[in-house]
């Protein structure tokens, strides 16, 4: 029991380092608080700040509040025995705790900037900002019946597509038209061609019997039997 009670006793008394880590943490909370009041101030003194630097900036700040609230203080409260018997080693492995983590999330961050292509999502949205600008009638908002909203968005998209649609097969119809009046055009020539071959054969045909005949007339075969 009495151990008990002195280790009790004992987990709220840190080292001198342990205190100066805390205060400094406080210190150092209270002016990110501060920081982000007026970066979230200047960003609505500034409506037309790039999103993307608006993002980087907030994800600056979050970091640094999240190194500051794992202060060493909480480090120390987390492994007593540790802080106790060698805050030296204690104060380095924080030090290489705290940087790691800013590290991991900072590349975390990028990660997400990147594989989420939100530059160009971003300045996206800036440019329909800035359409939305000169557009005079006020922007969608829902109505509160969902069944009116999702038709309101869903109908002039699927007639969007009808009208697609009719447009692409209005357009095949042209083309297989053309395409027919083609083949038709095709079939004829090659009927044609077929006339002519066979005309030109029949022709053939008959220069073949007149010149048989003629050839019979000048060399009859009884006058080379008589010789």
């Amino acid at each position: 029991m009495e151990e008990v009670v002195s280790c009790r006793s004992s987990e709220p008394i840190l080292t001198d380092s342990a205190q100066t880590s805390e205060n400094t943490g406080s210190h150092v909370s209270g002016e990110t608080e501060v920081q982000e009041n007026s970066a979230v101030n200047s960003a609505k003194c500034e409506p037309r700040r790039s999103r993307l630097k608006v993002f980087n900036k907030v994800m600056e700040k979050s970091l640094q509040r999240l190194v500051a609230d794992a202060s060493f203080n909480r480090f120390a409260h987390s492994f007593h025995p540790l802080c106790k018997q060698n805050p030296q080693m204690a104060e380095v492995i924080h030090k290489q705790f705290i940087s790691d983590l800013q590290k991991a999330i900072q590349e975390d961050i990028n990660r997400v900037i990147e594989e989420g292509d939100l530059q160009v999502k971003l300045e996206e949205l800036d440019r329909l900002e800035e359409q939305a600008k000169n557009t005079p009638g006020p922007a969608w908002r829902p109505s509160g019946i969902p069944e009116q909203d999702v038709c309101s968005v869903l109908i002039p998209y699927h007639q969007g597509q009808e009208e697609y649609v009719r447009r692409e097969l209005r357009k095949l119809q042209k083309e297989n038209a053309a395409l027919a009046q083609r083949v038709q055009s095709g079939r004829d020539t090659i009927v044609n061609t077929e006339q002519r071959i066979a005309a030109a054969v029949d022709e053939w045909k008959g220069s073949v019997a007149d010149l048989e005949s003629f050839m019979s007339s000048l060399c009859p075969s009884e006058n080379f039997e008589s010789l």
